[in-house]
C-alpha cells in the first residue's frame, strides 16, 4: 500500500468523523471502538461532524518546527466542536491577533506540508473564521 493511500484511509484524517455513543450520546474525535462512559453497554456508530466550532484555547507560534518556519506566525487552537468533541488544529485566514476565545470556526481542507525530496504533499484540515465572525 503507498504511503498517500494508507493515510487517505483514515477517516479522521480527511472527513472529520468520529464516533458517537448511542447510549449516552457523548461524541468522540478520534474515533474509538469503546464508550468510555458506558463501556461494554454503550454503542458506538460512525458519525461525520459538521465541521463548525469555536475557539476554546489558543496559542501563537512564533519559532515553527522544521517544515513549517514558512507559516510562522500562526494560531494553533483547541477547537471545540458543534458536537462537543475538541481537537487540536490550526487556525488560518487571519491575522493571529484576531483570534480570540468563543470566535466561531468552520473546517476547511488544506496543504499541512510537503515531505522531503520526494516532495508527498500531506493535507489535513483547518480551521477558518466562520463568515459571521469576520466582524466581531
Amino acid at each position: 500500500m503507498s504511503v498517500p493511500i494508507y493515510w487517505r484511509s483514515i477517516k479522521e484524517k480527511y472527513r472529520l468523523g468520529g464516533t458517537k455513543c448511542e447510549r449516552c450520546g457523548r461524541t468522540y474525535f478520534p474515533s474509538r471502538k469503546i464508550c468510555p462512559n458506558c463501556r461494554r453497554e454503550g454503542k458506538l456508530i460512525p458519525i461525520k461532524f459538521s465541521g463548525r466550532g469555536k475557539v476554546y484555547s489558543y496559542s501563537i507560534v512564533r519559532n515553527a518546527p522544521e517544515g513549517f518556519e514558512i507559516y510562522t506566525p500562526y494560531v494553533i487552537g483547541l477547537v471545540e466542536l458543534e458536537e462537543g468533541p475538541k481537537l487540536l488544529s490550526q487556525i488560518v485566514d487571519c491575522s493571529p491577533e484576531d483570534v480570540y476565545i468563543g470566535m466561531p470556526l468552520e473546517a476547511t481542507f488544506r496543504k499541512l506540508k510537503a515531505d522531503g525530496k520526494e516532495g508527498v504533499i500531506s493535507y489535513s484540515f483547518k480551521f477558518v473564521p466562520a463568515t459571521s465572525s469576520i466582524s466581531r
